[in-house]
C-alpha cells in the first residue's frame, strides 16, 4: 500500500504544472505552445502515476479491510462515496480554476501530501499478508485497535 514513490511523482507533476502556469500565464492569460505541450506531458505523467498508485486504492483497500460478511455492502457504499466525490471534484474544478488559477495545482499537490501522510501513518502494510489475516493487522494497529469491532486488544 505504500507507494510513496508515485505520490512524490504526483505531487511533483502538480507543482511543476502550477509553477509553469504561474510563471508563464501571469497577467496575459496566454501560454506559448511549447509550454502548453510541457504542461500536457506533465498532466499525462500525473495520470500515469495516479493509475499506478491512488487510482486503484478506492477499489482495493475496501476489498482488503472489510470482513467477508460485509465486504460486498462496504464495497458498494465505498464506490457510491467514491463516485460522489469524483462528481463533486469534476463539478467544482472549473470554478476553482477560475478563482485559484495556477494555485489549484498547488492545492491538489497539498492534498496528495496529506493523503500520503495519512496512509503512511494510519494504514497497516498488507503486502504479502493473506486476505484472511488482514483483520489481525487492524486488531494490532497502534491507532485502529481501539476502533476494531472484533474486540479490545
Amino acid at each position: 500500500m505504500r507507494s510513496s514513490h508515485f505520490s512524490i511523482d504526483l505531487s511533483f507533476s502538480q507543482v511543476l504544472v502550477g509553477s509553469l502556469f504561474q510563471w508563464k500565464l501571469g497577467d496575459h492569460n496566454t501560454i506559448p505552445k511549447s509550454f502548453a505541450i510541457v504542461a500536457v506531458v506533465l498532466i499525462c505523467l500525473y495520470c500515469v502515476c495516479f493509475s499506478f498508485s491512488w487510482g486503484p486504492l478506492g477499489w482495493i483497500v475496501p476489498s482488503e479491510i472489510f470482513p467477508l460478511e460485509i465486504r460486498s455492502l462496504a464495497q458498494s457504499i465505498n464506490i457510491g462515496v467514491l463516485m460522489l466525490f469524483v462528481f463533486a471534484t469534476a463539478q467544482t474544478f472549473l470554478a476553482m480554476l477560475c478563482h485559484l488559477k495556477a494555485s489549484i495545482f498547488f492545492f491538489f499537490a497539498g492534498w496528495i501530501f496529506v493523503m500520503t501522510l495519512f496512509t503512511y501513518l494510519l494504514f497497516p502494510e498488507t503486502k504479502l499478508v493473506p486476505l484472511e489475516e488482514v483483520a489481525e493487522l487492524w486488531k494490532k494497529h497502534h491507532y485502529w485497535k481501539k476502533y476494531y469491532l472484533g474486540g479490545n486488544s
